[in-house]
C-alpha cells in the first residue's frame, strides 16, 4: 500500500542521517533522537508526513542547540516542540520520567464475568421522559467481544426500555473511554438491515493493516431504525470511540449533535519507552479516515449541529425535539392552505407531494424549518409569491392587495376624493401630465367625474405623462377603464385576465364598449412614470402599458409588491406562509408573478419628468429611422425578395407600437438588429450604434514592403511536420491576392516547401476568422490537380447584379499539393468570412475532411451603410453564394464538420485518424 512504501523510503534516508551525526559526536543526545525517530518510523500513524523530518532534525543536530542541554526534563520540552511543530501533530510529546512504572489496564475480557456485567450497567443509564422521549447515556463504548458475550443481557435490561420510544437523547458528554470495535454495534441500531454501510476506516501502523468498519446486518434486539429523531449530546470531554460514534450519526445524516465539540481524541495512543533511557515518547499508532467525509474526528474534535454548554444541552435537546415533533403538523397545515387558495390548482399535487417527502432531518428551529419549507415550494413552484417566511411579529391572517378606501356617493365629496388622489396639467411643449397616487373602484359615477377632470382637459394634448411614482396600488377594476381611453373607441383589445382561485371564477377585461370621455387614442404616445415605491395595482398598470405596447415606462423599478394573496400565520408556531390566490394574466397570455416592472429606460425618479422630454424628441424620428433601415436593406441586401419582407415586417412593427421601448440610439440599434436577425434568419445583419464614423472595411490592402514580408509570413503561419510524415499548416488570417502574390516567392520557400512532400496535411483554421476572398480561388488550386479546372462556388453581387463562377486556377507558383492526398481542416466556432468559405468548398467538393466544431457562419462579403445622417450604422451581406454541386444558396448556420469534436480536441482527433489511415495504405501494400 501506499503509505508502507513512503515509510520504506524514509527509513534509509533518517538512518543514513543520524549514523552520520552519531560517527562525529559521541554525546547522549544524537542516539536519543535517532532511537526517538525509529520508533517513529515503526509506529507513527501518518509515516508519509516525515519525510519532512529530515531538515528539522539536521538542523537541530547541526547547530548543536540539543548538545548544550543537560537538564533532561528541558530536552524533552524542547524535543516535544521540534518534532510536534514538524510533523503539525500535537499529540506527540516526549517526556522524561525517571520514576514511570508502565501500568497496563486491564482488558475487560479479563475481568470476572460478574464484575465485567457491573462494569458496563454502571456505564449506561437508560429513562424514559415526558412526552415518550427515551434517554441513554453511555460513558463506556464496550467492544466487539464483550457486546458478543453480554449483548442479550444488556437489550434486556436496558435497550427494550427506550427502542419503542418516540424519540431519543443519546447522551455521550461523559463517554471518556471505550473500544472503536463497539462502534458498528451502535450505528447498527440506528439504520435499517437491509443495507449495511461502510462507516470507518481504521489503518495501525504498527501492524501495517487496515480495518473496515461496517453496521452489522444481524443484531441482538429491536433496531431503533432510521425515522425516529436522535439527539445525540457531547461534551469536551467526549472522547476516542464515543467520537467516533457521534461523528458518524451526524455525517450520516442520523442524529442531530448538541453540544459542546468533542475532545478531539485519537484511536489508540502509545506511550513508549526510548530505548534504555528514562525518555518517553507519546505516539498516536492509528488513524481513523470516514469514508462518508474523507475526514477524520481525531484532534479536531465533533463539532455539534447545535452549540450549546454541556450542562443545558439535555434541556436544549428537548427543545429541539418538540420543535421537530412539531414538523408534520406545520407541514400538513401548510399543505391544507396552499390545497385550498394555491391559485395554480394543476400544480398543488407536486407541491403535496413533494412537502410530504421532504428531509428535514437537518431542521432545529423554527426558522430552519421555514427557510427549508421555502426552498422547497420555490424550487418546484418557482412561483416569488408563494412564500413561507419565519415571522415572530407578525399578525395572523391578512389578505394583501385587497383593502380599498370607500369611495364617497355624494357628487361633492366624490370630487374632493378625487382631487386628492390625482392631478392634472399640461406641461410645456402641449404634452399632458396626469398623477395618479392611488386607483379606486370603479363605478358610472366615479367614470363621469375622472372623464371631465382628467380626459376633457387632455384630449388634444401632443403625447401624455402618467405619474405613477407615487401610487401604492387600489383597485384593479379601474385599470381597464383607462386603459379603454388610450384605445381606439372603434377596436376591440383584450388587456388581462384575472382568474380567483378561492371564487373559482375567470373575468376578462376588454376594451369598454362605451367610455364618458373623449378618447385619448392609441396613435399619440404615452410615458409611464415609476419609482421604488410604485406597488400593487400601480405595478398592474405599468407592466400592461409595457405588455400591450402602448406606452414606455421610465424611472425606476417598481417595489415588486406581491399582490392578491393571502398571508396565514401557522397556529401555535412563528411562521406564516404567503398563498396568491390570484392570477393575473395579460394580453399575451402570460402570467405576471410579480417581482417588479423594469423600466424601459432607467433613471431617477425625481429625473424622470426631464427624461420624457427627451425621449419624447427622439420618439419623432423613430419611423424615419425604421424605414431608413429598411431602404438600405432593400438597396444592398444579396437576397432582395427578403429585404422587402423584412422592410415591411419593420414597418409594421413600428406602426403597432413595439418599438415604443426604444429610447435612444443604443437600444434602437439592440432593437433593429433582434427584428432584423429574426425576420431574415440572417444572424449577419447588425444595426450598431457609433458616435464616430467607423472605418472603411473595404479599403484596398496594403502591399507589404520587402522588410515587412518575413514579418507577416512569421506572424500569420506556422508549419509543423507531426509523427507519419503528416504535416501542419496553421494561418489565422485570409489575406488579399495582391499580397499574396507579393509575399509568395517568400511564402513557397519558407512554408509550402516544407510541407509539400508530406503524405497528408492537415490545415488549422481554428483560429482564422476571415479577411479578404480574393486569394481562396488560388489557396483551393493547390489542393486539385490543373487539369480539368473545377467550379468552386459561384458568387451573386447585389451591388452589381452580377452572377461570377469562381474556378480553380490553372497556373501556380511553385508544386500542387495534388488532389489525392489526404486533407484535414480544423475549425472552430471563431472560423469565419472567407476561412469559412474555403472551408465549406473544400467540403462541398469532398477534398476534405473537417474536423472541430462549427463555424459561425459569416459572410462571404458585407458593407457597412449610414443609417440616415445618424450615429447609426447598419451592416449588410450583399453577396450570396451558391454552391458548385447543388447550385442552391449556402445557409447562413456555418459549416457543419464531418467530425464533431471540441475545438481543443480536433488536432489530436485528426492526427490520430489520419495515423491510421496511412498505416493501413502502407498495410495494404505490403
Amino acid at each position: 500500500m501506499k503509505i508502507l512504501e513512503m515509510a520504506h523510503t524514509t527509513v534509509p534516508l533518517l538512518l543514513m542521517l543520524f549514523l552520520c551525526t552519531l560517527s562525529s559526536n559521541s554525546s547522549f543526545q544524537p542516539a536519543l533522537v535517532l532511537e526517538m525517530a525509529k520508533i517513529l518510523l515503526e509506529n507513527y500513524c501518518f509515516p508519509e508526513n516525515l519525510v519532512g523530518m529530515q531538515e528539522a532534525i539536521q538542523q537541530a543536530i547541526n547547530s548543536g542547540e540539543i548538545l548544550q542541554i543537560s537538564d533532561r526534563k528541558t530536552l524533552a520540552t524542547v524535543l516535544t516542540a521540534g518534532v510536534q511543530g514538524a510533523l503539525n501533530d500535537p499529540r506527540l510529546t516526549i517526556s522524561y520520567e525517571p520514576n514511570f512504572v508502565p501500568v497496563m489496564p486491564p482488558t475487560l475480557s479479563s475481568l470476572p464475568k460478574e464484575q465485567l456485567i457491573q462494569l458496563v450497567k454502571n456505564s449506561v443509564k437508560a429513562d424514559i421522559l415526558e412526552n415518550n422521549v427515551g434517554y441513554l447515556r453511555i460513558d463506556r463504548i464496550i467492544g466487539e467481544e464483550t457486546a458478543v458475550k453480554f449483548g442479550s443481557q444488556l437489550m434486556g435490561n436496558i435497550w427494550d426500555n427506550i427502542a419503542h420510544t418516540s424519540s431519543l437523547i443519546f447522551d455521550l458528554r461523559y463517554s471518556t473511554a471505550g473500544e472503536l470495535s463497539g462502534v458498528p454495534f451502535i450505528i447498527s441500531y440506528f439504520s435499517d438491515p437491509e443495507s449495511v454501510i461502510h462507516i470507518d476506516t481504521v489503518y495501525d501502523r504498527p501492524s501495517n493493516s487496515t480495518r473496515e468498519l461496517w453496521t452489522i446486518p444481524s443484531i441482538v434486539g429491536e433496531r431503533y431504525g432510521k425515522k425516529k429523531d436522535v439527539m445525540l449530546l457531547t461534551s469536551r470531554r467526549t472522547t476516542g470511540a464515543a467520537e467516533a460514534v457521534a461523528y458518524a450519526l451526524k455525517n450520516l445524516r442520523r442524529a442531530i449533535t448538541v453540544g459542546e465539540k468533542s475532545a478531539g481524541g485519537s484511536v489508540k495512543v502509545q506511550k513508549i519507552r526510548i530505548a534504555q533511557s528514562k525518555f518517553y515518547i507519546t505516539v498516536p499508532v492509528a488513524r481513523s479516515v470516514s469514508p462518508i467525509t474523507g475526514q477524520s474526528w481525531e484532534v479536531t474534535g465533533v463539532s455539534p449541529n447545535v452549540h450549546i454548554i454541556a450542562k443545558e444541552a439535555v434541556a436544549k435537546a428537548k427543545s429541539l425535539l418538540a420543535i421537530r415533533n412539531s414538523i408534520p403538523k406545520v407541514v400538513q397545515r401548510i399543505s391544507d392552505k396552499i390545497d385550498r387558495f394555491y391559485t395554480f390548482a394543476e400544480r398543488v399535487p407536486a407541491l403535496l407531494q413533494l412537502l410530504e417527502s421532504t428531509d428535514f432531518v437537518s431542521v432545529v428551529s423554527e426558522e430552519g424549518l421555514a427557510i427549508r419549507l421555502n426552498q422547497v415550494l420555490q424550487t418546484v413552484s418557482e412561483d416569488p409569491r408563494l412564500t413561507i417566511k419565519y415571522m415572530p411579529e407578525y399578525a395572523a391572517n391578512v389578505e394583501e392587495g385587497h383593502e380599498h378606501d370607500k369611495v364617497p356617493d355624494d357628487p361633492g365629496l366624490l370630487t374632493e376624493y378625487i382631487d386628492t388622489l390625482l392631478k392634472v396639467e399640461i406641461l410645456p411643449g402641449n404634452t399632458g401630465y396626469v398623477r395618479f397616487d392611488k386607483f379606486v373602484k370603479s363605478s358610472a359615477k366615479l367614470e363621469e367625474v375622472m372623464a371631465k377632470k382628467v380626459w376633457v382637459p387632455l384630449k388634444d394634448t401632443a403625447n401624455l405623462i402618467i405619474d405613477l411614482r407615487y401610487n401604492t396600488g387600489g383597485s384593479s377594476t379601474s385599470l381597464a377603464i383607462i386603459l379603454s381611453y388610450l384605445q381606439d373607441t372603434s377596436q376591440k383589445q383584450h388587456f388581462f385576465t384575472i382568474y380567483d382561485r378561492i371564487q373559482n371564477s375567470t373575468t376578462e377585461h376588454n376594451t369598454l364598449p362605451k367610455i364618458t370621455g373623449p378618447a385619448y387614442g392609441s396613435k399619440r404616445e404615452i410615458y409611464v412614470l415609476t419609482s421604488y415605491y410604485t406597488a400593487s395595482v400601480g405595478e398592474e398598470f405599468a407592466y400592461l402599458i409595457q405588455s400591450l405596447h402602448r406606452g414606455t415606462v421610465i424611472g425606476e423599478i417598481t417595489s415588486g409588491t406581491l399582490m392578491h394573496s393571502k398571508t396565514f400565520k401557522i397556529e401555535g408556531t412563528n411562521i406564516a406562509i404567503t398563498v396568491p390566490f390570484i392570477n393575473f394574466i395579460d394580453n399575451n397570455g402570460e402570467f405576471w408573478l410579480g417581482g417588479g416592472v423594469v423600466p424601459d429606460a432607467i433613471v431617477l425618479a425625481e429625473e424622470a419628468v426631464d427624461h420624457v422630454h427627451e425621449i419624447a424628441e427622439f420618439h419623432k424620428g423613430l419611423n424615419s429611422l425604421i424605414q431608413g433601415a429598411g431602404d438600405l436593406l432593400e438597396d444592398h441586401y444579396a437576397i432582395h425578395e427578403v429585404a422587402l419582407k423584412v422592410s415591411k415586417v419593420l414597418v409594421s412593427k413600428w406602426a403597432d407600437g413595439l418599438y415604443r421601448s426604444v429610447v435612444d440610439f443604443e437600444s434602437l440599434a439592440s432593437q433593429l438588429t433582434a427584428d432584423l436577425q429574426e425576420t431574415s434568419a440572417d444572424h449577419r445583419l447588425h444595426v450598431f450604434h457609433c458616435e464616430v464614423e467607423p472605418e472603411s472595411l473595404h479599403e484596398l490592402p496594403k502591399i507589404p514592403t520587402g522588410e515587412e514580408v518575413g514579418y507577416i509570413i512569421d506572424a500569420l503561419f506556422k508549419i509543423e511536420l507531426l509523427p507519419g510524415n503528416i504535416g501542419y499548416l496553421r494561418f489565422d488570417m485570409m489575406a488579399d491576392i495582391e499580397v499574396v502574390k507579393a509575399i509568395g516567392p517568400h511564402l513557397i520557400k519558407s512554408v509550402w516547401s516544407k510541407i509539400i512532400n508530406t503524405d497528408a496535411l492537415i490545415i488549422d483554421m481554428r483560429y482564422n476568422s476571415g479577411g479578404y476572398s480574393t486569394a481562396i480561388p488560388l489557396l483551393c488550386s493547390y489542393f486539385f490537380d490543373a487539369e480539368p479546372l473545377h467550379h468552386l462556388y459561384s458568387v451573386f453581387d447585389r451591388i452589381t447584379t452580377t452572377m461570377t463562377e469562381v474556378m480553380t486556377i490553372p497556373q501556380v507558383r511553385g508544386q500542387r499539393y495534388g488532389s489525392s492526398k489526404e486533407l484535414f481542416i480544423l475549425t472552430s466556432h471563431m472560423t469565419g468570412s472567407a476561412a469559412e468559405v474555403f472551408t465549406r468548398t473544400m467540403k462541398d467538393l469532398n477534398r476534405a475532411t473537417i474536423v472541430g466544431e462549427p463555424t459561425t457562419g459569416g459572410s462571404l462579403s458585407s458593407r457597412t451603410y449610414q443609417i440616415r445622417d445618424t450615429v447609426l450604422y447598419a451592416s449588410i451581406p450583399n453577396q450570396a453564394v451558391f454552391s458548385a454541386i447543388t447550385g442552391k444558396m449556402w445557409s447562413f448556420s456555418g459549416v457543419e464538420p464531418h467530425i464533431a469534436v471540441q475545438a481543443n480536441e480536433a488536432l489530436y482527433v485528426a492526427q490520430k485518424i489520419l495515423e491510421s489511415r496511412l498505416l493501413k495504405r502502407v498495410q495494404g501494400k505490403q
